[in-house]
C-alpha cells in the first residue's frame, strides 16, 4: 500500500462521523441523564482543536524550527499540569501543587529526551513529525496517571486519617504510616496503562499503529514504533508518579512528623 492508496475523508463524510454524537444525546435524554450540554461542548472543542492543531502542525511540518517544537511542549506541559490540579481541586501554588508540577514536567521531559535520542536516534532531535506525536502520548498518559495518583494519595490519606495518626502515635515515621497508601496510589495510578498493554494486539489496535497502517506504513513497522511507544508511555507514567507519591505524601505531615491535612 502506497500513499496513492490513502482514502481521503470529504467534509460531508466527516458530517456523517457526528451521527454518533446524536445518538449518544438521545441516550441521556432518553434515560434523564443530565449531560447533553457537557456532550455538546466537548464535541465542539473536540474539532475546533484538532482543526487548529492540524493547520498548525502542517506549518510546523513544513517549516521545523527547535523554537516551535519546544513551544509546543511547553504547552503540553502547561496544559496538562492545568488539568490534573483543574480535576483534583488542587492549587499550583501548595506544596502538592508544586510537587505535582515538578513531577509532571522533570519526568515526561527525562523520558522524552531518552526515548529521542536512545530509542528513535532522530535527527535533527527536534524533527516535529517525531517529536510532537511521541511528546503528546508520553505527557498524556501520565497526565492521567498522575491524576489517579492524586486521587488516591488524597482520598487514601483522608480515609485513613485515623490508622496512620495511630501509626504515628506508636512510634512509626511518616513514610512507615503511610507506606501502604502510597503503594496503592501508585498501584492505581499505574494499572491503566497495564492493562491497555494485556489487550493491546488481541482486543484492540492502538490508535497510533492503526494510523500508520492507514497511512500506508507496514503493519510489521507499525507494530515496532507502537512497542517501543508503549514501553516509552509505561516508562514516563511509572517515572512522574513515582516522583509525585515519593514527595507528594510528606506534604501531609509537618515538620514534627504529625498528621496535617
Amino acid at each position: 500500500m502506497n500513499t496513492s492508496d490513502i482514502i481521503d475523508l470529504h467534509l460531508w463524510q466527516m458530517i456523517t462521523g457526528y451521527l454518533f454524537v446524536v445518538v449518544l444525546l438521545f441516550i441521556v435524554r432518553l434515560k434523564g441523564i443530565p449531560r447533553e450540554k457537557e456532550i455538546l461542548i466537548s464535541t465542539v472543542r473536540m474539532t475546533l482543536q484538532l482543526i487548529l492543531v492540524g493547520y498548525l502542525l502542517s506549518y510546523i511540518f513544513e517549516f521545523p524550527s527547535p523554537i516551535y517544537t519546544v513551544l509546543i511542549l511547553i504547552c503540553m506541559e502547561m496544559f496538562s499540569i492545568y488539568t490534573i490540579l483543574k480535576r483534583t481541586k488542587i492549587n499550583l501554588l501548595s506544596r502538592l501543587g508544586r510537587i505535582i508540577a515538578f513531577a509532571m514536567t522533570f519526568g515526561t521531559v527525562s523520558c522524552l529526551f531518552y526515548f529521542l535520542f536512545v530509542v528513535v536516534h532522530i535527527s535533527p532531535w527536534y524533527e516535529p513529525r517525531y517529536f510532537i506525536p511521541i511528546a503528546g502520548m508520553l505527557v498524556g498518559n501520565s497526565m492521567t496517571g498522575i491524576t489517579l495518583g492524586v486521587k488516591r494519595l488524597v482520598d487514601g490519606i483522608n480515609t485513613n486519617k485515623h490508622i496512620v495518626e495511630g501509626a504515628l502515635m506508636l512510634g512509626a515515621t511518616p513514610k512507615m504510616a503511610s507506606k501502604q497508601i502510597v503503594d496503592d496510589a501508585f498501584d492505581s495510578a499505574i494499572l491503566p496503562t497495564i492493562n491497555s498493554m494485556l489487550g493491546m494486539g488481541i482486543v484492540f489496535l492502538p490508535g497510533m499503529m492503526t494510523g500508520q497502517i492507514l497511512s500506508g506504513v507496514s503493519p510489521v513497522t507499525a507494530i515496532s514504533y507502537q512497542i517501543a511507544i508503549m514501553l516509552g508511555v509505561l516508562g514516563s507514567v511509572a517515572l512522574t508518579v513515582i516522583i509525585f507519591v515519593q514527595m507528594g505524601y510528606k506534604t501531609f505531615f509537618n515538620q514534627q512528623n504529625q498528621l496535617n491535612l
